[in-house]
């Protein structure tokens, strides 16, 4: 039995994963009606980063795992220093859940990332930028940030003083603006024997910094996809990572670079559940259960993964009428979170559809077209 720490729709997809290997997977969730929590047959009804209810999660599985990086390592090392078993590790997440923590570890192996510097806590007018950099600037908060979340575009001076004057709680970082051809992401896993597994390198395309599409695979050319995988697992063996892992890059003028890391599943490897023979979140199961893991191989030539962000409540067509629509797509597989409320912004769901054609362009083109489809029934938000 695996327990899960948390109950949104990647504890969900997890628990679907281990229903598919006979594993069982409880959460640890706020509410009844989170996702993962309609469809586990275990509940531990707490706040996620209660550790308290991770303590009674563990009295009741094997191994736990983590749908997010929302965690207060520190109380969590007391049920650790108890016997606890956690994947990853939390001294392999430590680093991770901050994103200034995540750029000092990338500094320190010379791993390409943008420049960036952190804000310091005392409120203040004034900040010392390096002489290269210009307008805009991008303000990230260390902690907490998601779907553009957490973020803020700095177009002047006279903004840059406004946000340092009334910069909101916690720690913040300033990035250099980076002008990119790509944004690419990387889903990988590795085992406790060391094996490292990568599903294909994704395209991915946003829209109000919130992930709009994945296209599967990525048209990079072998340089950049090694590059991509040496940077993997240059990580992976630095942090003695055992389980998921997500990195986002840049790819344009400056090279690749690491935009962010995730120790979890991650949105960019949705499709995978429709198009690989191993998914990420059947990865996580396999690992975090110490079962056999296998290689996660391509089952189509490629594949597209569209978000169902929450509309306005104006929207002509109801939300039941936008799903069956969907669903008479032929070959559009349909993943619904179950979320009790439609609030704009809000995902909810998730479309995926195998590509056929073989060459790059013509997949793309492909995509575009089915992606044209599924907008047209269900805009982005």
């Amino acid at each position: 039995m695996i327990g899960v720490v948390g109950g949104g729709q990647l504890a969900k997809l997890l628990v679907e994963a281990g229903k598919k290997r006979n594993i069982d997977v409880f959460v640890q969730t706020a509410a009844k009606t989170d996702p993962a929590a309609k469809n586990t047959e275990l509940v531990i009804l707490d706040d996620p980063t209660n550790a308290r209810g991770t303590k009674l999660l563990a009295e009741k599985t094997n191994l736990i795992t983590f749908e997010n990086e929302w965690i207060d390592i520190q109380s969590l090392l007391s049920l650790q220093n108890n016997g606890v078993s956690f994947v990853p590790t939390l001294q392999s997440i430590r680093p991770l859940i901050n994103k200034i923590t995540q750029r000092e570890l990338l500094n320190s192996l010379d791993i390409p990332c943008p420049d960036w510097l952190p804000i310091p806590l005392e409120k203040s007018s004034i900040i010392d930028l390096p002489e290269h950099w210009g307008f805009p600037l991008m303000a990230k908060a260390a902690k907490g940030g998601y779907d553009g979340k957490g973020t803020k575009i700095i177009k002047n001076p006279k903004q840059l003083q406004e946000f340092l004057e009334v910069q909101t709680k916690g720690q913040w970082m300033l990035e250099k603006w980076v002008s990119f051809e790509k944004e690419l992401s990387i889903v990988s896993s590795r085992d406790s024997n060391g094996i490292v597994r990568s599903l294909p390198i994704v395209e991915t395309y946003q829209s109000k910094q919130v992930c709009d599409w994945v296209l599967a695979p990525a048209d990079i050319n072998h340089d950049v996809e090694l590059m991509v995988k040496n940077i993997v697992s240059s990580l992976l063996i630095e942090l003695d990572y055992v389980g998921v892992i997500a990195i986002e890059f840049f790819y344009g003028p400056e090279g690749l670079l690491v935009n962010e890391i995730a120790p979890r599943t991650h949105n960019s490897g949705h499709f995978s559940i429709d198009a690989c023979s191993s998914s990420q979140f059947d990865q996580q199961i396999c690992i975090t259960s110490g079962i056999n893991v296998p290689m996660p191989e391509m089952l189509a030539n490629g594949a597209l993964m569209a978000n169902l962000l929450g509309l306005q409540s104006d929207y002509p067509l109801s939300l039941p009428q936008r799903l069956d629509n969907l669903r008479s797509i032929p070959g559009l597989s349909v993943h619904w979170y179950e979320k009790e409320e439609e609030k704009k912004g809000r995902k909810l769901g998730h479309v995926t559809y195998l590509l056929n054609n073989k060459d790059a362009l013509s997949r793309k083109k492909e995509a575009l077209g089915v992606l044209k489809t599924i907008r047209s029934i269900w805009p982005t938000s």
